[in-house]
């Protein structure tokens, strides 16, 4: 079993029945979708609420059923992959581009769990590009501002093709370097007009679960 597996399926203890489940998305997300199928299969009684167009996917093709965000009033429980976290709990997500949706279900969830690989823990964010969510229309102009500012953007393609998120928005990943100060570049990528969303997760998880070699080691955020 790899670590990312071994991560996702150990958060399947934190499921309760009769919980409200954010589904995250991801290659790690859906090792624990599928297991959560499992259990629906065995009489756990869950409702999901998806982050992606493949969670849904995913989701019913397993029996597990759903409703929107906005049948909802809250969240019991996320789970979701990451892919670079730091010490201090700050992540970035959106290397599948689904940062928005990911970002809006985890805003009404009562408890945040990611599950991860050892090799996304990091000491400081920043090697794995940052992904940020902006407008099509107009989005020549906004990457050159961003551009111009020093964020090194660069256009993600898809089969020759700019590729779009699940609410149709360009996506662009941002070479930093290290991130010293997570929440001080979100302000900043916020006030450029035509960005909807960044990647940067500041102080988001309850719990990291984490895959190493042959053990899962759980890290609990205090300071929350």
């Amino acid at each position: 079993m790899s670590e990312k597996q071994a991560a996702a399926e150990k958060a399947i203890e934190f499921v309760k029945n009769n919980m409200i489940i954010g589904l995250g998305s991801g290659s790690t997300a859906a090792f624990f979708t599928k297991k959560l199928g499992d259990e629906v299969k065995r009489g756990l009684k869950i409702t999901g609420v998806s982050t992606s167009n493949a969670t849904t996917n995913l989701a019913l093709s397993l029996n597990i059923p759903l409703l929107s965000i906005d049948e909802v009033s809250e969240i019991d429980l996320t789970v979701d992959g990451a892919d670079e976290i730091d010490p201090k709990f700050n992540g970035i997500k959106g290397g599948g581009g689904a940062l928005l949706f990911e970002k809006i279900v985890a805003s009404i969830s009562k408890k945040i769990i990611w599950v991860i690989d050892s090799s996304k823990l990091v000491k400081k964010l920043g090697k794995f590009p940052l992904p940020v969510e902006i407008v099509s229309f107009g989005h020549i102009q906004t990457l050159k501002r961003l551009k111009e500012a020093g964020f090194n953007p660069s256009l993600r393609m898809k089969d020759g093709e700019i590729s779009l998120s699940d609410g149709n928005n360009i996506i662009a990943d941002l070479d930093l370097g290290k991130i010293d100060d997570p929440i001080e570049i979100e302000k900043k990528l916020k006030d450029f007009v035509g960005v909807i969303e960044t990647g940067l997760f500041a102080n988001t998880p309850d719990i990291v679960i984490v895959g190493e070699l042959n053990n899962v080691k759980i890290l609990e955020n205090h300071g929350k």
